[in-house]
């Protein structure tokens, strides 16, 4: 209702209170996650909700390995290729000209190849998780985040490497005239038995370097002798039969000799040392996060 004012003559409005109800329209609230950190006892969980939680972390930290892999460096991505090609170079001349290392039916350059492809994976896979914790000391004692990332992280950065170093066996494939298998369609789930072993020892060695610096010296040299003992650049047909079993620990055999069979055919490999390899690998994950997550509670104070 409008009036004027007595004393300045000015109109002033008053708003009259109406019975009617007004219809109010609440703030949006912030969705607020709240991450409690405590200490536990007891049974150790793997938090792998919370690991899902984090997945753009997981994602960010994924990218940032490939990019700083190839950060400032000459030839990039051709690294992936001259390192496998180069190996096969010396172990045709050595392994099958000299030692006179026989690959059957298949030329030998295509054997080794095959064989190097999922073992430089695993090998540069192994190394750069197990100094990936120590690595990101700067972000550890900083925020909380599940810790499992960071060495997993780092052995998925890999694959670009693999998918290169796989092209390449194809080219040298095609230059042999040897033709692809039809199982070669298979490829992702012997692809994942060599993640699945990577990420075991990874995750194992990325926990006992925090602890014990010597993890660093000694995995260069461990991860040499490993390709020694495994068919690499030899078949694993060649060992007698008691060593068969006992060369199946090794998780790499059965992930080598799987992608060696799908890949270029032939007879299949022994199926009780691929088992053997594939649960080796499994318990090397399971028993590598489990102890990852026990141990990880003292990282922030010991880097």
């Amino acid at each position: 209702m409008d009036h004027y004012d007595e004393t300045g003559g000015q109109m002033t409005t008053h708003t009259t209170a109406s019975s009617e109800p007004v219809a109010t329209v609440p703030h949006a609230q912030p969705v607020v996650h709240e991450v409690l950190i405590e200490n536990t006892s007891g049974r150790v969980s793997l938090g792998l909700n919370e690991v899902w939680y984090n997945r753009e972390l997981f994602y960010f930290l994924t990218w940032r390995d490939i990019k700083v892999r190839y950060k400032q460096t000459g030839l990039g991505v051709t690294w992936a290729v001259l390192q496998p090609l180069a190996s096969t170079i010396v172990f045709t001349l050595f392994f099958n000209r000299v030692a006179n290392i026989s690959s059957g039916n298949i030329p030998y350059p295509v054997f080794a190849l095959s064989g190097l492809v999922s073992w430089t994976f695993f090998a540069n896979a192994i190394t750069q998780a197990s100094g990936s914790v120590v690595a990101s000391a700067n972000v550890v004692t900083k925020i909380y985040f599940p810790r499992l990332i960071i060495p997993t992280s780092t052995v998925l950065s890999g694959l670009p490497d693999f998918l290169v170093a796989f092209m390449l066996l194809l080219v040298i494939m095609g230059i042999y005239g040897v033709m692809p298998s039809p199982l070669i369609v298979l490829l992702p789930a012997v692809l994942l038995l060599v993640v699945i072993a990577a990420l075991g020892v990874g995750l194992w060695l990325s926990a006992l370097n925090v602890k014990y610096r010597d993890v660093k010296y000694i995995v260069p040299v461990g991860v040499q002798l490993w390709l020694l003992a495994s068919p690499v650049v030899y078949p694993a047909a060649s060992l007698p039969s008691p060593w068969n079993v006992l060369y199946g620990i090794n998780p790499m055999v059965g992930a080598i000799e799987s992608f060696r069979w799908i890949v270029l055919g032939g007879d299949a490999p022994n199926g009780m040392l691929v088992a053997l390899s594939t649960t080796v690998a499994l318990l090397l994950t399971v028993s590598g996060a489990f102890y990852f997550r026990r141990t990880e509670r003292r990282f922030a104070d010991i880097i």
